[in-house]
């Protein structure tokens, strides 16, 4: 029932806004992370402040705060809700209403709804961003390489459902990441562990 898509949509939202890598770092008195290196409130930028715990915490917690609604949706309401519940935790965590729809660039909420989905898929993701990030190192490079292949892989072991939600999180994850799409076009793009940490 479309009622039903539409709970789904406003769990997933709700909980995809949550911004725990604002909470985290403001809790553990390093600050507002929105000013220091790119402003957003994703893992990667929490690296920045030095401190790698409070970098885990928040990719772990992001992770969960997209497969919870998935979980949740499914049970509740079906396979098609948690397809909707996921899409909609994505955009709570990079646009949420309560910092101005300013959040982050969503890889780890990707890697969340994929294990919650289709957890082969998920896994894949995963081995994706590893490879290219061990081999190129840069995470941006391996976050989009892993959500470009996302839909293919979710075609081959699930369906075209599966395939059709990874492509929509694939081009909003592309979305957020324009500005270092721009730069990796250019050859600026910085590496992993070259950037200055937080004083």
């Amino acid at each position: 029932m479309t009622i039903n898509l539409i709970y789904a949509a406003i769990l997933g939202y709700l909980c995809g806004s949550v911004p725990f890598g604002l909470l985290l770092t403001r809790a553990a008195g390093l600050g507002d992370i929105r000013a220091i290196g790119s402003g957003n409130i994703g893992a990667t930028n929490v690296l920045r402040t030095g401190n790698r715990w409070l970098a885990a915490a928040t990719l772990i917690l992001d992770a969960a705060k997209a497969a919870l609604p998935v979980l949740l949706a499914r049970g509740l309401w079906g396979e098609d809700a948690a397809m909707v519940a996921a899409i909609a935790a994505f955009a709570g965590h990079c646009f949420p209403v309560w910092l101005g729809f300013k959040g982050g660039k969503g890889v780890a909420v990707m890697i969340g709804s994929l294990l919650a989905l289709a957890w082969p898929v998920g896994l894949i993701f995963c081995a994706v961003w590893l490879l290219i990030a061990f081999a190129q190192k840069m995470s941006s490079l391996a976050a989009l390489t892993a959500a470009a292949t996302a839909p293919i892989f979710a075609y081959v072991i699930v369906n075209e459902k599966l395939a059709a939600t990874a492509g929509l999180l694939a081009i909003l994850l592309f979305f957020q990441h324009r500005a270092n799409i721009m730069r990796l076009l250019r050859g600026t793009e910085p590496k992993i562990g070259s950037e200055k940490k937080a004083p």
